[in-house]
């Protein structure tokens, strides 16, 4: 199975402890100082929707978004734009763009820090991932194989959603926590 689309979830640890509005200016300066590798092309304010999106930059690439669905409040990297090679580099291309974020906003914004042993990694394309027992069961042993092979994790659970409707993904829970700073180059 060929996953695109992949998603990547890392969790605020405790609240971010900030007014939300300040991830709106801050991605707006990102915009203008061209602070990542992808085309940034606008910020949208969603704050008043519960559960999703709360500030979402628009990238043509990706998006990156402080996300709250599921209550759980996280940056959220989708990516959009299809990339060649294999799941596994799909997987940390996603993870690396996320995790560079992440620093960025933790070096920038006081009081904002992310897990090192929690996220979330999903397939956001119900054409090429539906979640179907076969998908959800080919998803999660490229997701081991990831976790094990490329990241090194030892011990970790996985807890991904049953209910059709969802979008295939799982929660990672590592037993040791991911050095952000130095994910593997290369899968």
């Amino acid at each position: 199975m060929t996953l695109q689309h992949v998603n990547v979830k890392l969790f605020f640890e405790g609240e971010p402890g900030v007014d939300l509005r300040r991830f709106i200016d801050l991605f707006h300066e990102w915009i203008v100082r061209e602070a990542l590798d992808e085309l940034l092309i606008d910020v949208a304010d969603y704050r008043h929707v519960p559960d999703g999106p709360a500030v979402l930059l628009v990238g043509h690439e990706a998006d990156y978004a402080i996300d709250r669905t599921n209550g759980e409040i996280g940056l959220l990297y989708n990516r959009k734009a299809p990339l060649e090679g294999s799941n596994t580099d799909r997987f940390l291309q996603a993870l690396r763009a996320a995790a560079r974020a992440c620093l960025m906003l933790e070096s920038e914004v006081e009081g904002v820090r992310f897990s090192r042993s929690r996220f979330e990694l999903l397939i956001n394309d119900r054409a090429l991932a539906p979640n179907t027992p076969e998908s959800r069961a080919g998803f999660e042993a490229e997701l081991t194989t990831f976790l094990r092979d490329v990241l090194g994790a030892g011990e970790f659970d996985l807890k991904g959603p049953d209910d059709a409707r969802r979008r295939v993904g799982a929660v990672a829970e590592l037993k040791s926590a991911l050095d952000l700073e130095r994910l593997p180059e290369t899968a």
